[in-house]
């Protein structure tokens, strides 16, 4: 059994079988629009998009794809994908049926975070834990969602400077993470990720990371986004916190292709109308 969360939603995966246990938060979003063509988030349309990941990508099975081509702009696995073996040396990041990876593979982490929702649990699956390896990626002795012990497992390796993906739920790892980093004197690259039902009191937590991801917290907006150094899109805004962040951010963009508009602004530049929307409670 996999348990994630999709669109703010509580979602079980057992094989095949999708099984939404709670309403979206979100009600509509421009990725949702884009990415699957539908307005209107409820529970049904969650279990398709879960559903088409199932099917198109083999997620939650033993086929499971490691490899992707999709780029999503500002994304977190791009960026760190972007910059391995330049700024970063190694990633830890999380995947259905691994639960955390570490590798310096950059395609290994392309493939891994493409279209990836906020895992909470997963079970190991002997055949994706073997392509991982096969692929230089190296997961937990027991395979798990382990953050902090997988950036500890990379600092045992020998690598130096590590970015680390961390989602809503589990921000309170960025601290531990943080004082990890100062006692060992590596350099971390925190991503904080899925962070649509952060709470107020995530807050102290998520300033703490390089490179946060709004989703559609009003939180976050709000609390971090004045705290930016760089704001990297609008729909789902992306706020840059530290120096570090700032330099992985710049060299991701040297490498768009898509032209870039760069203007000076107070933080957070919001359109409302274009922002995802968040049901109400």
């Amino acid at each position: 059994m996999h348990e994630l969360l999709c669109r703010g939603a509580r979602v079980l995966v057992r094989g095949c079988e999708v099984e939404v246990l709670t309403d979206p938060a979100v009600s509509s979003c421009p990725y949702v629009r884009a990415v699957y063509k539908i307005e209107n988030i409820d529970r049904e349309a969650v279990k398709r998009i879960l559903e088409d990941k199932i099917r198109e990508f083999g997620f939650f099975c033993p086929h499971r794809s490691l490899e992707s081509d999709i780029a999503v702009p500002f994304g977190s696995s791009e960026m760190i994908s972007s910059v391995m073996g330049d700024l970063i040396d190694c990633a830890v990041v999380v995947c259905d049926g691994a639960g955390s990876v570490i590798t310096r593979n950059p395609k290994l982490v392309q493939g891994i975070g493409a279209r990836m929702n906020g895992l909470l649990k997963t079970v190991p699956i002997p055949e994706v834990i073997e392509r991982i390896r096969e692929m230089g990626g190296v997961t937990l002795e027991d395979p798990r969602i382990d953050q902090v012990a997988a950036v500890r497992r990379a600092i045992e390796m020998g690598f130096k400077r590590i970015a680390v993906t961390v989602i809503g739920p589990m921000a309170r790892d960025i601290e531990e993470l943080r004082a990890m980093e100062s006692a060992e004197s590596v350099k971390l690259a925190i991503f904080s990720t899925c962070n649509t039902l952060v709470r107020e009191e995530d807050v102290p937590y998520l300033e703490k990371a390089d490179i946060v991801c709004a989703s559609a917290s009003r939180i976050v907006m709000e609390r971090i986004g004045p705290r930016a150094l760089i704001q990297l899109g609008v729909h789902i805004p992306v706020f840059v916190l530290t120096s570090f962040g700032k330099a992985i951010a710049l060299r991701y963009l040297e490498g768009m292709r898509s032209p870039i508009l760069i203007s000076r602004s107070r933080l957070p530049f919001l359109k409302e109308d274009a922002l995802p929307k968040l049901r109400d409670i």
